[in-house]
Order: C-alpha cells, then sequence, then structure tokens
C-alpha cells in the first residue's frame, strides 16, 4: 500500500469531516434560536391556580425547546394593569398575556367568546367547540383585526354566581345592587336592575368591605375562599350562568407568533393545550374542599330563582340580537356556536345529564 497515498486520503476525509460539523452547529443554531419573551398575566400570583396557567405554558416551552424557547410570566401589575394586559401584546410591549378575552368587551362585544357568553357552553362544550368546531378559527380571525393570536390556556369550569351582602329572592332585590362583574353577563345584569361594576380580581374585597359595591362574581370556591369574600359578604349564590365553561386565553402579539419557526409554535400550542386541561383538573380537584370549608365559616349558599333564570336568559338573547345587528364578527361567531350548541345538548342530556343526576341522587341519598 502507498502510504503517502493513504494518509493524503485520510486527510482530505477527516478535514471533510471537520467542516461537516462546522457547517451543523451554525445550521441548528438556526433551527433553535435563542427567543426570551415576557407574558403578562391579569392575575396576582396568590391565586395559584389561575395564574399557574401562565407558569405552565412558561415550564412546558422551555423544555420542549431545551431551554432555547423562554416565556416569563409576570403577575398582573408588575408590567402593566391585568385589565390592559391584550393592550400591551397588541402594542408590543410584551409578547404574551395570560388573560380572559371578556375583559375587554369593551373594545369590541366579539371578545366575550373568547372565555364564556351567558348561557352558552359548559367546559366540554367549550373545549370541544374550540379545538374540533370552529371556536379557534373564527376567534383567531377576530383576533387577527386586534393585532394578536390566541390559544385556549386555562378553564374554570363552571363558577359560582357570586356574593352578596343581603338575599335575593326577587328580581326586584337585584335593581339598584353594586355588583362586580365582567363581560357581556354586566349588560345582562343591568337589563333586570343590577349597577354593575367591572373591577380587577385584587381589588374585589376591599370595594365589598368598604360598601363601594353589594356584590362580587370571581371564580369559584377554590379562588373565593383565599379572596375572603365571605367575610364581608354572607349569600353565596350560585350557578354563575354567565360563565358555563369560561377560558383563559394566552394571547401572542401577531407579528411575533408568524415569526416564530414552526416547532416554536407547535411547542407553545402544546403548552397551552397542557395549561388548558391541567387548570380544569385543579379547580375539579380544589373547589370541593374549598366549598365545605367556606360553608363551615358562615357562607350560606343559595340558588338563583328559576324567575331571575328565566329573565335574565331572556334579556341576553335579546342583547345578542341586538349586537349581531350591528357587529358581523359577533354575528357570525354566535351563530356558529349556537348551531353547535344546539346539537350538542340533544347528545349532553342523553349522557352526561342523565348520568351525573342519577349519580349526585345517589350521593344525596348517602350511598357513595
Amino acid at each position: 500500500m502507498d502510504r503517502r497515498s493513504f494518509f493524503k486520503k485520510a486527510g482530505t476525509a477527516g478535514a471533510g469531516a471537520v467542516a461537516a460539523t462546522a457547517l451543523a452547529a451554525p445550521a441548528i443554531a438556526q433551527e433553535n434560536p435563542k427567543i426570551a419573551w415576557r407574558m403578562t398575566s391579569s392575575f396576582p400570583k396568590s391565586l395559584d391556580t389561575i395564574y399557574g396557567g401562565a407558569e405552565d405554558i412558561s415550564k412546558h416551552v422551555a423544555a420542549a425547546t431545551d431551554g432555547n424557547f423562554t416565556i416569563q410570566p409576570f403577575a398582573a401589575g408588575e408590567i402593566v394593569p391585568g385589565l390592559q394586559a391584550v393592550d400591551a401584546v397588541a402594542a408590543g410591549t410584551v409578547e404574551a398575556a395570560h388573560t380572559t378575552s371578556y375583559y375587554f368587551v369593551g373594545k369590541d362585544p366579539a371578545y366575550a367568546f373568547g372565555t364564556a357568553i351567558p348561557f352558552g357552553l359548559n367546559s366540554r362544550l367549550t373545549n370541544a367547540w374550540f379545538y374540533e368546531g370552529n371556536g379557534n378559527k373564527l376567534m383567531n380571525e377576530f383576533y387577527a383585526t386586534q393585532g394578536m393570536y390566541a390559544l385556549p390556556a386555562g378553564n374554570t369550569g363552571a363558577q359560582m354566581g357570586g356574593w352578596f351582602r343581603k338575599e335575593i329572592n326577587t328580581l326586584d332585590d337585584l335593581k339598584g345592587v353594586k355588583m362586580r362583574i365582567a363581560g357581556l353577563a354586566g349588560r345582562i345584569m343591568e337589563k333586570v336592575g343590577v349597577v354593575p361594576q367591572q373591577i380587577a380580581g385584587g381589588d374585589i374585597y376591599p370595594a365589598l368591605e368598604k360598601g363601594t359595591i353589594d356584590a362580587a362574581e370571581f371564580v369559584g370556591p377554590y379562588d373565593d375562599l383565599k379572596l375572603g369574600f365571605h367575610k364581608v359578604a354572607k349569600y353565596y349564590y350560585y350557578p354563575g350562568w354567565w360563565e358555563g365553561g369560561p377560558t383563559v386565553h394566552a394571547f401572542f402579539n401577531l407579528e411575533k407568533w408568524s415569526n416564530l419557526p414552526k416547532h416554536y409554535q407547535a411547542a407553545l400550542t402544546d403548552a397551552c393545550a397542557f395549561a388548558n386541561t391541567n387548570m380544569l383538573a385543579k379547580y375539579d380537584m380544589k373547589n370541593p374542599t374549598a366549598l365545605k370549608q367556606l360553608v363551615a365559616e358562615g357562607a350560606t349558599l343559595r340558588p338563583f330563582s328559576q324567575e331571575i333564570m328565566e329573565a335574565c336568559f331572556q334579556a341576553a338573547t335579546g342583547i345578542y340580537s341586538e349586537i349581531s345587528g350591528t357587529n358581523q364578527y359577533f354575528k357570525k361567531i354566535y351563530e356558529d356556536q349556537t348551531a353547535f350548541k344546539r346539537d350538542a345538548y340533544l347528545w349532553m342530556q342523553l349522557s352526561e345529564y342523565t348520568f351525573d343526576t342519577f349519580m349526585m341522587i345517589q350521593q344525596r341519598a348517602g350511598k357513595l
């Protein structure tokens, strides 16, 4: 064998391997760029379950991208106030927000569908409409007009009807009541005599304590216990017909989202889906224990009367018709969700409702 020829060839091959390695490293770096985002929340850290959705997103995105794509969550007020979260995203002040869409119905009523409309969908049907129906598609058509893209990133399940300083037995009892209530529910309650107030979660307790408001709704037993509402308002009403399955969304600046590598978009989409599922599981686990504690500490449970429920349902129907007459995005989304709801409840009344009702009867009879 010609030793000189052999070593010459080997040296050439080695140089090629080094060159290939040198080319591969920048290519990998380009495929997995270092990206750091900030996500402002509309919730305080003390509300660990609902704020925790932002933390879930952050952890899962970092894990899926080997730490190359990071999203740092900030509580309400650390960058901007909670009720300015989507403004900050649209303006590019932050890249992302974790908030409820219906906080921003003052900008456009169509925002309501991102979270929940009164007498809308329960949590299971909400997820079905978003993921398998037209929900995500229609909402992101609307959000694009606002300079944003959004994904479901949390759900609380059906909420409670709120805390009242006095009993509410009839429609007349609602007249003049100053109530913290968000979204389109405020407009509906206004139709039956309530004076709606929009107040961020962290400001509700002092407003109730001082008598600035007479009633407030927020989420449900776990969060309400943390916030101490039962100490300043005794009567705890149900159900929160305005939020049968409210979704918390992760909003992204549209340009920033569009410029993400596709696999980073996929990682972020999966992280939001986890946050969506995990939040609902946490609330379903924590609410029963919290409800028992609230009752033990003096909360008095009361159902809204059929008279109140029917009057509010009729008011809601009228408002949706009124808004649909002037807002094409609202009309398109409302009609799609209503068509889905009409068929979905045919199935729900045979399956979930029948089974759950039977099991609840057994529970009340002490057989569970």
